[in-house]
This record gives structure tokens, C-alpha cells and sequence, in this order.
């Protein structure tokens, strides 16, 4: 039987017991009923409150709890809700669920659905939502920083300023062509504002779409250690990660295939890939495949990590390393560094940092997911076209797209497959 919106729906939103406190959330029209039907009352609107909370059938004590009543659709669902805050023992949550479960028109909550709820209430955007997403799964500070910040709804404000210029522009549009032949309308000079102010949001779009992407905040700067074989690219490797990732050995070639390591470095999340050396000629049909793979990683990467000929370098902002310094017979340009001894890798690690600096949101900056870079792109592409034409009525459909766009950006207008992914993702209780 499909589940309704109308349903009340609980969960266990904390950690999973055993714990110190166990949060049990229900959020629905009967909240306020499985609430009374537990502790015999319902304390004053978000007040803490503590109370026995009994069996249903017998009338035996399950816990004593806290109790918060919190009414709509002032809520994080923007329906009813109530929390019970009881003792977090594996025995005391399933006593509590199991007398929610029996109760009618209570049942428990699939995986996001409360954040769902959120979402059809109008209490959350799905940039706010994606924000939240990528909140929970959160592994490095920087990752930490830049989700809150989408959670928090900054962008969401931001995409709502858009609209209301949006939609100040398109009255003007409007006013211009419907009085266009009044005498009292001066045409010349509404148009220059409505150009100038299509403009002037066009390049606030163009900021916020150069901004540093979500994806590589949540997977990592790619790093590509490159070189050619025995150069000490897969020791290098294994010194940046702290642990045995790749097999180190004096024989050429023995790194065939791409090896990729995420690690976390001074609270920034790195994804550092040892490659095949690079020769001309392939020792055989699979180290060529290696290579050409290599090859590949280099195009894609953030930072590239050269320990070849300088001569050599895949690109201009390349860092060079001379590795294995720590050998007598070494002398070539290059960051000095040793893996094995230690020597130039604090100097290595600041160089990433800093190159990572650059590639990643700031301090207070948000970070932009594919499908809201797309839609915000697509943004920008009207307001570029509106600005470019003379006729009002092209401008006025491209300013109209623009609204759409914006609907599309925010959840307003999607489809319910992607929003069924999105939700999947979500803990149950969330």
C-alpha cells in the first residue's frame, strides 16, 4: 500500500543505540495524539518537559523522557511535530517504536522523509536540502564549512534575490511594451534601465558560477604523481597517505594501472592518484594501456606532481620534484624531497595546501553541485541573451526562461525521479 503524506511518521533520529539519549521524532497530524496517548499529556509548546512514558496496552512504564511539543508549521517539517528524548538502550527505543507502530495512522518514517517533508512544505529549497546531504557525509572541515553554509539557505537567499530582480525586470519589460506609444512613457529610457539591469545580474550570476565546484570539495583535489619509471612516484605516494597504498619496487614499470588514495591533509580532502611511468615505448600490450591511462589522469588533474626531466613538464603549472634526493647522485631542479628520509615533504604538503587553497570554496563560501552549476548556467545564458536584443518581446521570453530556470534550480519545477535519488540518500530519521 503506497505511504501518504497524511501519514504520521516516526523515527529514531539519533545514533543508533546503544547510547547516552535515544531522539525519537513523529511529525504528522496525530502527532499531538501519540504524544498525550504516551505521557497522559502534552507539555507547552517547545518547553522541555518530563514525563513516564507507558504502554498503551497495559499501562506499564516504558522510560521516563523529555518531551518537547512542537506545533506547526513553525517546524523543521512544517507539520506538527513532537520529540521524545529518552534513554538511548537498544530495549527503551524498541518499546517506544513498537507502541508508535501500533498506533492508527502512525507508521515509520522511509529514508529522508522527514527532510522531504521539509522540502513539500516549503521549509527547505532543494539547494538547502543538497546542502543537507552533503552536511551529513561531511569528512573534512573544508567539506564541513561549505555544506552548512548551503544548508543554511545562503545560496537559497541568494537565488531568491535573483528572482525578485527577475521579476522586477520582466514588470518593466512589461510596462514597455504595453505603453510604448504613450507620450508620457519615455521608451529610450526604460529600456536602458532594463539593460542595465539584466547586466548587472547577469554578472552576479557569472561570480557565483565561477565559483570553486562541490565535487571536488567532496572527492578530493585530484593529485597526479607523474613521471617516468623508478622516478619515485609510487614511495612519494605512500609517504603523502601515511600507509602502504602502493607496491614500491626497483623494478621499471611495477605500477601498471592507475592507484587512487583519497586522504585528508590539514582538514582538505585530497585524492592523490600514482600513475604508470611514462616512456616512449610500452614494455607490453597492458603497461601501454597503463600509460595511456596516465596520460588520461594528467588531462584531468588539479595539481600534477612531475617527477621527470624538467624538460618534460605535462604543464605549465606543474610541480617539479626532485625525488629520492637522498641518493648521491642526485642533482636535478626541483622541490628537493626524500620520501624515505623526510626531507622536503613539509615543503610539499605546504605547496598543496596552498594549491588547494585556491581550487576550493573559502572560508565563507559555498561550493556549486553539477546540477546546480547546469541550471545556474542555464540562468546566466538567458540574461546574456535578454541583454543582447533590442526587442522587447525577446527579451521578455528570455527573461521568462530565466524565471523557469530558476524554478528548476530550486525544486519548484523538477521531476519526482530525481527528487526520489536525492531523498534516498538519507538516513532514516532525517
Amino acid at each position: 500500500m503506497p505511504h501518504s503524506q497524511d501519514d504520521t511518521i516516526f523515527a529514531l533520529s539519533s545514533g543508533a543505540p546503544p547510547a547516552g539519549i535515544a531522539v525519537i521524532r513523529i511529525s504528522g497530524r496525530q502527532a499531538r495524539t501519540a504524544l498525550e496517548a504516551l505521557a497522559r499529556r502534552v507539555p507547552p509548546p517547545r518547553m522541555a518537559s518530563l514525563a513516564l512514558l507507558k504502554d498503551l496496552r497495559d499501562g506499564s512504564p516504558i522510560d521516563r523522557a523529555l518531551l518537547l511539543w512542537l506545533p506547526g508549521p513553525h517546524t523543521v517539517t512544517g507539520e506538527d511535530m513532537a520529540e521524545l528524548h529518552c534513554h538511548g538502550g537498544r530495549a527503551v527505543v524498541a518499546a517506544v517504536e513498537e507502541v508508535l507502530g501500533a498506533m492508527p495512522g502512525l507508521r515509520r518514517a522511509e529514508a529522508g522523509e522527514f527532510t522531504r517533508r521539509a522540502f513539500a512544505n516549503g521549509r527547505m529549497d532543494l539547494n538547502a536540502v543538497e546542502g543537507l546531504s552533503d552536511l551529513l557525509s561531511a569528512e573534512t572541515q573544508s567539506q564541513r564549512r561549505a555544506a552548512l553554509l548551503m544548508a543554511e539557505g545562503h545560496f537559497s537567499r541568494r537565488i531568491d534575490g535573483w528572482r525578485r530582480t527577475l521579476l522586477d525586470l520582466s514588470a518593466m519589460v512589461e510596462a514597455a511594451l504595453d505603453f510604448s506609444d504613450e507620450d508620457d512613457v519615455p521608451d529610450a529610457a526604460i529600456e536602458a534601465r532594463i539593460g542595465e539591469g539584466i547586466a548587472t545580474l547577469a554578472r552576479d550570476v557569472a561570480v557565483i558560477l565561477a565559483a570553486p565546484s562541490a565535487e571536488r570539495l567532496r572527492d578530493g583535489v585530484r593529485v597526479v604523481l607523474a613521471g617516468p619509471p623508478n622516478a619515485g612516484k609510487s614511495t612519494l605516494l605512500n609517504a603523502l597517505v601515511g600507509r602502504e597504498a602502493a607496491i614500491v619496487s626497483d623494478i621499471a614499470g611495477t605500477t601498471r594501472d592507475r592507484i587512487e588514495v583519497p586522504a585528508a591533509i590539514g582538514g582538505t580532502a585530497f585524492l592523490f592518484t600514482d600513475t604508470a611511468g611514462l616512456r616512449g615505448e610500452a614494455g607490453d600490450a597492458i603497461e601501454a594501456i597503463g600509460i595511456d591511462r596516465a596520460r588520461a589522469a594528467l588531462e584531468a588533474a588539479d595539481i600534477i606532481l612531475w617527477l621527470g626531466d624538467p624538460a618534460h613538464l605535462p604543464r605549465a603549472d606543474a610541480i617539479l620534484i626532485a625525488a629520492q634526493c637522498d641518493r648521491a647522485d642526485s642533482d636535478r631542479p626541483g622541490l628537493r624531497l626524500s620520501a624515505r628520509t623526510g626531507e622536503g615533504m613539509e615543503a610539499l604538503v605546504d605547496a598543496l595546501q596552498t594549491r588547494a587553497a585556491g581550487l576550493l570554496p573559502g572560508e565563507g563560501d559555498y561550493a556549486l553541485h553539477v546540477r546546480q552549476r547546469q541550471r545556474v548556467g542555464q540562468l546566466r545564458d538567458h540574461l546574456v541573451a535578454a541583454a543582447a536584443v533590442t526587442d522587447m518581446l525577446v527579451a521578455a521570453e528570455e527573461l521568462r526562461l530565466a524565471r523557469a530556470a530558476i524554478d528548476v534550480l530550486t525544486g519548484r519545477a523538477g521531476t519526482e525521479d530525481m527528487l526520489d535519488r536525492l531523498f534516498s540518500g538519507f538516513c532514516i530519521g532525517k
